[in-house]
């Protein structure tokens, strides 16, 4: 990965995570890292506790950025999440799996919040 694009993927997270924020979200943690796996954004509302994952593209000629979460990706954060809840889950709290997509174009960013995009993959 290059140095331009992990910019431009920090440049995604940071957008989503505030777009997040201002619809009531709490970020609990950015860059969760399990081994050699990581989430993106760890946010909470409520008792409700969704891990996000943050895709971003300058344009859309490789697609939906949201539709870039295949189903090796989603193993991934599956095992990473369980990471997490391990170190740092309550009872009483609910887990689900998010993906926000970010179009940055002329600008001007563009978020689509996927609330429960796909379940624990095995």
């Amino acid at each position: 990965m290059t140095q331009a694009t992990n910019q431009f993927g920090e440049l995604g997270e940071r957008i989503a995570a505030r777009w997040l924020e201002r619809s009531g979200w709490r970020i609990l943690a950015r860059r969760f890292r399990s081994g050699r796996r990581d989430i993106d954004l760890v946010a909470q509302h409520d008792d409700l506790i969704a891990f996000v994952e943050v895709k971003a593209r300058s344009g859309d000629d490789f697609g939906d950025p949201v539709e870039a979460v295949n189903h090796r990706k989603q193993r991934e954060l599956t095992k990473s999440a369980q990471t997490w809840i391990d170190r740092h889950g309550r009872a009483g709290e609910s887990y689900r799996f998010d993906v926000v997509g970010v179009l940055v174009r002329d600008r001007r960013a563009f978020v689509r919040h996927v609330p429960g995009a796909f379940s624990m993959a095995s």
